[in-house]
């Protein structure tokens, strides 16, 4: 199950799974997506706390980066939010 985290200005949607134990290791695995011209999605996945980027398709380079250093600054309320099944918000 995939929880909502954020949007960006550019349209794209950020989404987290629930916490996974892998090997004694708690995983998150954080997906970016986007509707692009082509009537497709730009899509993007990254595994915590490796910062594996499992998947990029139609992001640059400069995303990627940009997306690794929001990852970087936000990992800690990934991890908080996978754990407790989402924000929660009403």
């Amino acid at each position: 199950m995939l929880y909502p985290y954020m949007t960006l200005n550019d349209g794209t949607e950020i989404c987290h799974s629930q916490l996974i134990e892998e090997d004694g290791q708690h995983k998150v695995i954080v997906h970016f997506e986007r509707p692009n011209d082509s009537g497709d999605f730009d899509s993007a996945r990254c595994e915590l706390p490796s910062y594996t980027w499992l998947l990029k398709k139609g992001y640059s380079d400069k995303d990627i980066d940009f997306f690794t250093r929001l990852l970087e600054s936000n990992a800690h309320l990934l991890y908080k939010y996978a754990a407790s099944g989402g924000i929660k918000i009403a």
